[in-house]
């Protein structure tokens, strides 16, 4: 591969550099200005290029990467509080209300809801296994498998 033929090859790659460098670092305490310099961009220049190659800030990037991963401490059963900081945020508020605007409920919300689907499960683990998965190792009486006779 040469610049002639891919000329702009070099900025996607360090692009794809600093998008790196948030998943990495997304705990700390990182700002466009970190991310920018990483990827060794004014921050203007590096903002409206991230925008164009994944169609979200960086900023906005971070927040999801934050709350995606938050969604994953959930699941382990942490409490608001923990993950909050865990994934670096600094305020309980600007994290319940991004984290709301991103998943649709309050983080006290979604971990309930995880804490309920878990305790579901134990109790009736067949409802989260597919049928046709139950049905081969024969954990089903009925199915729609079987000849009527």
């Amino acid at each position: 591969m040469t610049t002639e033929q891919y000329p702009k090859v070099y900025l996607y790659k360090r692009i794809v550099q600093a998008k790196l460098f948030i998943d990495t670092n997304f705990a700390d305490k990182i700002d466009i200005d970190h991310i920018s310099d990483e990827a060794f961009f004014s921050k203007f220049h590096f903002i409206r290029l991230f925008k164009q190659i994944y169609g979200k800030t960086p900023h906005q990037y971070l927040t999801s990467v934050r709350i995606d991963n938050a969604i994953l401490l959930f699941q382990k059963d942490k409490p608001v509080s923990d993950v909050c900081f865990s994934v670096g945020f600094e305020s309980l508020s600007s994290f319940s209300g991004l984290f709301k605007k991103n998943v649709g409920v309050s983080p006290s919300t979604f971990l309930a809801q995880e804490q309920y689907r878990r305790q579901q499960i134990i109790q009736n683990p067949l409802n989260y296994i597919s049928g046709c998965f139950a049905h081969k190792f024969g954990w089903t009486k009925y199915s729609n498998f079987e000849e009527v006779k």
